[in-house]
């Protein structure tokens, strides 16, 4: 055995360069943090083959003096901390002082910085030595040029991706830096050919908009709460914006982008059902707290925190979110073209319209499909339609300019009841027995008859199932199941809780056990699947979900008791579905998350009929 060295910095360096530097991204991500760090008002950034040939970053910032500049590529160099305590109460985004060490140890580094006050300074670093220190212009701020990252390291080339890739990963860096700094005006460019900027007004909601673009940002509701010890502000996207991944929610801390399973799970909760499954929501959501309630140095790369009352924090965002879904009508609008170029919106920010009409997003394959027959059908009741536009909608809108004001999209003050929720339909009709057509002054609505049920029966069950009795169904022949040692000693260990909620499992051997009784609310048809389900909850220390359990009950026995596609209705069933779902609490989806009525306005229909152009 070698005897013990101490390791020279440039191998040490490069070593904490495999932490902290994965990839372009990484770079990108440090250097921004560093420039928002020093006050920057305006950052504008550089790539060449997705940083891969060069990143430059340049910031107004407040710079450095020709004292520090060379300090700044020291280990642990830093000037955001100085003493333990500092780290309990962490209100920068960079703090230990590895970034620039570590990006210069495997780059070919130029720094150029000043105060502005005294003659700048510039330094070229390669592989971790300063090979040039001179003199710079008096500019305030900083700008970074990293080329030929990981040239003296070429393992690690080849675990990078594409330039597609890597200009993917480089570009969400710098979406999540822009919404978490809205007040910052940021401008990235690649190749030479600008990618985006951001207004830098403060106004997050045009932020949105820039980076994903008009349909999303009017698609937006704004939401704000607050806590003893925490505040929320945000926007969450209509149920009827979805994507396949979590990747379109950002959670900001402090001016920190941050990755939270359980936080993003509390968005979720409160989207309910809200969301077709499989599908996630657009969000944008600020958290602002005491730095000691959030410890940001448990990862290297400071994209995980730990908070101090994370449960509190956990039930006021699902709360939030449920709170503002239920304050609005989310009928979603069945346009069934894109516009022309000629025809392209922008969002108005300068006079806010709850009942604005928005472009819905594709939720799922099925509902391209449903939607794309619903369209060709569209034609054999336009005899049924003879409503005149009254006030047809403008389909020319301005880009908006970055002085404009963010409206208020969400009044807290609504004073809509449950019913008007779903507004008064007249049935004219069905369309393939399973979309009841019904129409109002506003147009025609197309009504899925089996989700209308499914809701219906749901909130029924539900609230059936909320108070359960505590009777249990004896089984002529009883469930045996075979566990684990690790789940037999959870079960043993948590068997009052079991009983307690009326489920006892009987010894039967070795890790063997008998269930010849089960509640009578649970999901009929998938009891032995529950039971495995509260089990394997105990053994990973979640705990027995009941509502959980009762809210699948629910949803399985509404979805079995409604009625089916292709059964024709009567004219006095179809007015007695609508009347009982305009009754309901969340009239707009399935329990499944699935759309129950598309709105056309008058004024789309007939555009689609070119009877206006």
């Amino acid at each position: 055995m070698n005897s013990i060295i101490e390791l020279p910095s440039t191998l040490s360096n490069k070593i904490a360069a495999g932490e902290v530097v994965e990839r372009p991204a990484s770079v990108i991500k440090e250097l921004l943090e560093n420039s928002i760090d020093a006050g920057s008002t305006w950052i504008k950034i550089e790539l060449e083959e997705a940083g891969l040939r060069s990143i430059k970053v340049i910031d107004n910032g407040r710079g450095m003096t020709q004292t520090d500049a060379p300090k700044a590529f020291g280990r642990h160099a830093t000037s955001k901390i100085a003493h333990e305590k500092d780290l309990f109460r962490v209100e920068t985004l960079g703090f230990r002082g590895e970034a620039l060490a570590s990006i210069a140890a495997v780059s070919q580094l130029t720094l150029r910085t000043s105060t502005g006050e005294e003659t700048g300074t510039e330094l070229v670093v390669h592989g971790g030595e300063v090979v040039e220190h001179q003199k710079h212009t008096k500019r305030q701020g900083t700008e970074i040029i990293v080329e030929h990252l990981f040239y003296n390291t070429p393992a690690r080339l080849k675990y990078l991706k594409t330039v597609h890739t890597e200009l993917g990963h480089l570009t969400d860096v710098i979406n999540r830096m822009a919404l978490s700094h809205p007040d910052i005006r940021f401008e990235c460019e690649h190749n030479g050919k600008k990618l985006f900027f951001t207004p830098g007004n403060g106004q997050l909601l045009q932020t949105i908009q820039q980076i994903y673009g008009s349909n999303i940002a009017k698609n937006m509701l704004k939401v704000e709460n607050h806590s003893l010890d925490y505040h929320l502000t945000g926007y969450i996207g209509k149920p009827e914006i979805t994507r396949a991944n979590r990747h379109y929610i950002s959670l900001i801390v402090n001016g920190r982008y941050i990755k939270n399973p359980k936080i993003n799970k509390a968005i979720l909760d409160g989207y309910h059902t809200f969301l077709p499954i499989g599908r996630y929501p657009v969000v944008v959501l600020q958290i602002e707290m005491d730095p000691y309630l959030v410890d940001v140095n448990v990862h290297p790369a400071k994209t995980e925190v730990r908070f101090s009352k994370e449960n509190a924090l956990f039930e006021l965002v699902k709360d939030t979110i449920y709170d503002v879904l239920h304050e609005q009508k989310l009928i979603p609008e069945g346009k069934q073209r894109k516009q022309e170029p000629s025809e392209q919106t922008a969002l108005d920010f300068t006079q806010p319209n709850r009942d604005e009409t928005s472009e819905q997003e594709t939720v799922g394959q099925d509902s391209q499909t449903n939607n794309h027959h619903i369209a060709e059908s569209l034609s054999k009741f336009q005899s049924k339609i003879n409503q005149q536009v009254s006030h047809p909608v403008s389909t020319t809108e301005e880009r908006p300019s970055p002085k404009q004001e963010e409206p208020e999209m969400l009044p807290n003050d609504s004073t809509e009841t449950e019913s008007e929720r779903i507004p008064f339909l007249s049935p004219i009709g069905q369309l393939h027995g399973t979309y009841i057509l019904a129409q109002n002054e506003q147009g025609l609505y197309l009504m899925d008859q089996h989700a209308a049920q499914e809701r219906i029966k749901y909130e029924y069950f539900k609230k059936k199932l909320g108070k359960p009795d505590h009777e249990l169904q004896t089984l002529s022949v009883p469930l045996t199941f075979d566990f684990t040692a690790q789940e037999a000693i959870t079960i043993e260990e948590n068997r009052s809780q079991l009983e307690s909620i009326g489920l006892y499992l009987e010894p039967f051997g070795d890790q063997s056990y008998l269930v010849r009784a089960y509640p009578t609310w649970f999901p009929v048809g998938a009891e032995e699947l529950t039971i495995r389900d509260m089990v394997d909850d105990l053994a990973q220390e979640k705990g027995i979900s009941i509502e959980k359990i009762r809210e699948e009950a629910a949803i399985l026995m509404s979805c079995k008791r409604s009625i089916k596609a292709n059964h024709y209705l009567s004219h006095q069933e179809m007015n007695y579905l609508i009347d009982e779902l305009r009754s309901c609490q969340d009239p707009y989806t399935c329990p499944h998350g699935r759309p129950i009525i598309v709105h056309f306005s008058d004024y789309e229909i007939q555009r689609m009929f070119k009877r206006i152009m």
